[in-house]
């Protein structure tokens, strides 16, 4: 018996959302693209960001130990914080190397594929964009709130998002990735935050529209206080339209199981609850869904995440 082919996957977005799923679809018969936000402006991101003029490291450094063949002891280095009392404070090592690479390189992007081949990554992490991008949002008020860290503080309802600079360069890799791909995700993640920045860097979106492979949206377990109160699936669906192009994901990845009762209560307290499915709207509007139980409690942290694994075989056997 021969192995089934690899089916070439490019996944968009970013945050733990991006980095659980390809931890559960890189033991699948994928062959993996990350294209991962670069707009993240908090933490020791936002510090190597301002000092070193660079692109958001920390999310490529989620997916990159995602991907890495085995979560080592190398792993767990690029996650290692600092807790000193000076400036190395609550930097992550990870971040670190990203930096220093690129300033060895000259280049980011090339920064993120020589520490790939460190880390034995069992696929490609690509930048959304090779520069730093910095985040704005328009509130429903017509407040304007810059950087991404200060997008959910705000605590209004968006009315959309935008990039600065509005015409950054993608790269011709992630392009031609997306040309390639016989199945394209995104999510799940932050909506405003982690998943849509990616689609205002100019020509993703184009390139998306234009492939002819199954385009799927992985719709988050739960909405997010500060980005989706209150969204039901069809309301993130409209917020990733509105924000690039209509259908341009007509495939949805819904979950339609229970999220356990005690967890519910803890996400209940910090003001999120299960993202609703209108199912039948979703229908009218012509839209595939993929639905099932996606729920898995992570014990560790008491979160739940989408079961990556399951989501793999499910779109498998849906579109393939």
């Amino acid at each position: 018996m021969g192995h089934a082919p690899k089916r070439r996957v490019v996944a968009i977005g970013g945050g733990t959302g991006l980095s659980s799923l390809l931890r559960g679809l890189k033991a699948g018969p994928f062959a993996i693209t990350a294209i991962v936000t670069v707009a993240d402006d908090g933490g020791s991101t936002g510090r190597l960001r301002a000092e070193m003029d660079i692109p958001a490291p920390g999310d490529i450094r989620n997916v990159l130990v995602a991907l890495a063949e085995k979560e080592s002891l190398l792993s767990a280095l690029m996650q290692y914080r600092f807790r000193t009392n000076g400036a190395l404070s609550g930097h992550a090592l990870g971040n670190l190397l990203i930096a220093a690479m690129s300033d060895i390189t000259g280049d980011f992007a090339q920064a993120v594929r020589a520490l790939s081949r460190v880390l034995a990554v069992r696929g490609v992490v690509l930048p959304a964009a090779n520069a730093p991008l910095r985040l704005k949002a328009e509130l429903a008020d017509g407040t304007v709130v810059e950087g991404e860290s200060n997008i959910p503080k705000a605590g209004r309802p968006i009315r959309r998002v935008m990039i600065d600079p509005p015409d950054a360069a993608p790269l011709p890799e992630a392009l031609q990735a997306i040309r390639e791909a016989e199945l394209i995700l995104l999510g799940p993640g932050s909506l405003y935050t982690s998943l849509i920045p990616n689609l205002l860097v100019p020509g993703l979106v184009q390139a998306i529209a234009e492939s002819r492979a199954p385009k799927a949206f992985i719709v988050n377990l739960m909405t997010q206080p500060g980005e989706t109160d209150g969204y039901t699936a069809l309301d993130h669906v409209a917020a990733v339209e509105a924000h690039s192009a209509p259908k341009l994901f007509d495939v949805l990845v819904v979950n339609t199981g229970p999220i356990p009762e005690p967890l519910a209560r803890r996400y209940r307290e910090g003001g999120q609850e299960a993202v609703r499915v209108d199912r039948e709207v979703l229908r009218a509007r012509g839209y595939r869904l993929i639905e099932d139980d996606f729920v898995l409690a992570d014990p560790k942290t008491g979160l739940i995440r989408h079961d990556a694994v399951k989501v793999g075989e499910r779109l498998l056997s849906a579109l393939f």
